[in-house]
């Protein structure tokens, strides 16, 4: 078996390209049994997601969790499945085409944008084998997760070098690490809490869910708490938030071991045992609604709340396709861009002074 792929054909004088790639988590590719042992076989092998000994996992997963996981999260699954889809699939590739369009507004046409999956399809190897056949000879990689973790952001550079491994002629690579304090991000949150409030009123308590991971690994070094404690705090200042009103809570916990608390059902159990009327829920780990943010909180969490005693439970939307988080995803690509771009006043004399203006408003 060769060690490399075989390279496609040199184009001799040809332009170099330059593409941005936006990774996101993955989904299965239908709400059955089958396709969700298919899927989650992959997710939870990766070693960046449960770092215990190989031999001794592979025995777990295939032997209990592969065997009673799957029906479980089909059903769910089954719960936000829409006619075109998983949701998570269909916000990452409009996200993908409307950032095209913003590029291209901005004057960087030649820009393709495309979209890949860490688990399941499409898959990343394969739509970079794609950009580099069609000439691309530089590539951001743009994972969708605004908070750093080794279980999702260095999973997707991990995929990315494992596809380096196997390619001769290797592109020239940028990588967004993470944009937890990225000023249009944190702008792009707060004016959607803010137009959901316009049309719904405000609630007693704002609780920031997101996506939980084990305690051990902010005792071993991962920033990911810290990030969150960050986009949190910066999220209330923007909203002018005082300290009481809003609350900081993870989710999607597995298995028995300690994770990073405090955890999101149980605080919106305590809310509604203690006599809080609203509660309004966010998810800022998430740039696109999915099973975490439509089946497990607005769903489950919902209930739970509403159980313990609670009045009125409101689910936040994620950003998904929102003109100011499309806009602060462009200068996001642009600043790392860098210069990989060409003027933009090369192929449009006022594109750079709009190009300006839109920093400027950002």
């Amino acid at each position: 078996m060769a060690r490399y792929r075989p390279e496609p054909a040199h184009r001799h004088g040809g332009a170099a390209k330059t593409a941005v790639l936006l990774a996101n988590l993955g989904t299965p590719q239908a709400p059955t049994k089958t396709a969700l042992r298919r899927y989650l076989g992959q997710f939870l092998w990766d070693p960046r997601l449960v770092e215990i000994p190989r031999p001794l996992w592979w025995l777990i997963l295939h032997g209990i969790i592969l065997r009673l996981r799957p029906g479980r999260s089909a059903g769910k699954y089954a719960l936000i499945w829409t006619a075109e889809g998983s949701p998570l699939k269909l916000h990452t590739e409009r996200q993908a085409k409307l950032l095209a369009g913003a590029l291209g507004e901005m004057g960087h046409r030649d820009i393709e944008v495309a979209w890949a999956m860490r688990y399941g399809e499409p898959g990343i190897g394969a739509v970079l084998d794609r950009l580099k056949a069609e000439g691309a000879a530089r590539i951001l990689i743009l994972p969708l997760y605004p908070q750093y973790a080794a279980s999702a952001s260095a999973s997707v550079f991990d995929e990315v070098a494992d596809w380096l491994k196997r390619t001769r002629n290797i592109p020239e690579l940028r990588f967004v690490r993470s944009f937890h304090d990225d000023p249009g991000y944190i702008a792009a949150l707060a004016a959607s809490v803010e137009e959901y409030w316009s049309k719904h009123g405000r609630p007693d308590k704002l609780v920031m869910s997101f996506h939980g991971l084990p305690r051990y690994t902010l005792d071993r070094g991962d920033p990911y708490h810290c990030e969150c404690q960050k986009t949190a705090r910066l999220l209330a200042e923007k909203l002018g938030l005082a300290e009481d009103r809003w609350q900081l809570a993870f989710q999607s916990r597995f298995g028995r071991t300690e994770w990073l608390k405090p955890y999101t059902q149980p605080t919106l159990e305590a809310l509604g045992r203690s006599g809080t009327g609203r509660v309004d829920v966010i998810c800022p780990g998430f740039v696109g609604d999915c099973l975490e943010t439509l089946e497990e909180i607005a769903i489950e969490v919902r209930a739970a709340f509403l159980q313990a005693g609670g009045r009125e439970f409101h689910f936040i939307p994620c950003m998904n396709e929102r003109d100011d988080w499309i806009a602060a995803l462009a200068g996001l690509a642009r600043a790392h861009l860098g210069n990989w771009l060409a003027l933009p006043a090369a192929e449009d004399p006022g594109a750079a002074a709009r190009a300006r203006a839109l920093g400027a408003e950002r």
